[in-house]
């Protein structure tokens, strides 16, 4: 029987921040999601997992429900320092992560920023290996009005059809889900957000980087994913000291809504 889950926005580092959450005295979990999604990606998991832990899923600001503040820098070290705050506010010295995408690079400098926190990593499709942006696009960004831009192209873009690239099986595919997704972007703040990350965004860890971290790390992929291909989960799996691998067929990018019961069940096996 899974535990009430609150929703609510705390403040920190300056920024509103959403979150969902259960406490029951178990092991804390920190669920965070990957590019231009929100707590929304974990929504099939999270209920589960609550029968093992206690959850925080975050919305990171610039997404979802959480504030597309204008102020607040978006690099992969000031995520790391914010995620690193929200635990000081719930109390936790340590915790599991999952990470989604982004979400996953947004773990490992966790990881790596600071070990002794991360009890264990669970990379769902992780970003890696992703250069900084080029240089033309960051100049372009502090041009004025240049947010607009950003917005057209949105505009131009069919929800549906960008469901249909990160999901295999598109018949999963609900009027929720695209509700979901196109909510944030009808947000004009969200779009000068966007350019600030695009400015801000360093580029993920390296080799190097990755070969350091020792935190044990579960890499799970799908098969048919075209966001982040699958060379990249193996490339990570290599450089990783303390990593597995676990791959499902007929699965894309979203991994937590084609295969949610397998995957809620590896994290549950890893973590224990």
């Amino acid at each position: 029987m899974s535990e009430l889950i609150w929703k609510e926005k705390i403040n920190i580092m300056d920024v509103d921040v959403y979150c969902e959450y259960s406490f029951n005295g178990k092991p804390p979990i920190i669920l965070i999601h990957g590019f231009l999604a929100s707590t929304y990606t974990f929504n099939e998991i999270l209920p589960k997992l609550t029968e093992h832990y206690s959850v925080v899923a975050i919305d990171l600001p610039g997404f979802g429900q959480s504030e597309k503040s204008t102020t607040f820098n978006y690099s992969f070290k000031n995520y790391t320092k914010l995620v690193l705050a929200i635990m000081d506010y719930f109390d936790f010295e340590d915790a599991f992560f999952v990470g989604h995408s982004m979400g996953g690079q947004i773990a490992l400098n966790v990881a790596r920023h600071s070990p002794s926190r991360v009890k264990k990593l669970v990379l769902l499709c992780s970003s890696g290996y992703l250069k900084k942006s080029n240089r033309f696009l960051r100049y372009s960004s502090y041009l004025p009005f240049f947010h607009w831009y950003a917005y057209r192209y949105f505009k131009k873009k069919d929800v549906r059809n960008v469901m249909e690239e990160v999901l295999y099986d598109h018949s999963l595919i609900t009027d929720e889900m695209i509700e979901q997704y196109k909510q944030p972007l009808t947000d004009m703040n969200f779009y000068k957000a966007l350019l600030r990350l695009l400015r801000h965004r360093e580029g993920d860890l390296s080799q190097e980087a990755l070969m350091e971290i020792d935190t044990p790390v579960l890499l799970i992929w799908g098969k048919e994913d075209e966001v982040v291909p699958l060379k990249k989960g193996e490339r990570l799996h290599q450089d990783l000291p303390n990593s597995e691998l676990v791959v499902y067929e007929q699965a894309g990018h979203l991994i937590t809504d084609e295969r949610p019961e397998e995957v809620y069940e590896q994290i549950v096996r890893f973590a224990k």
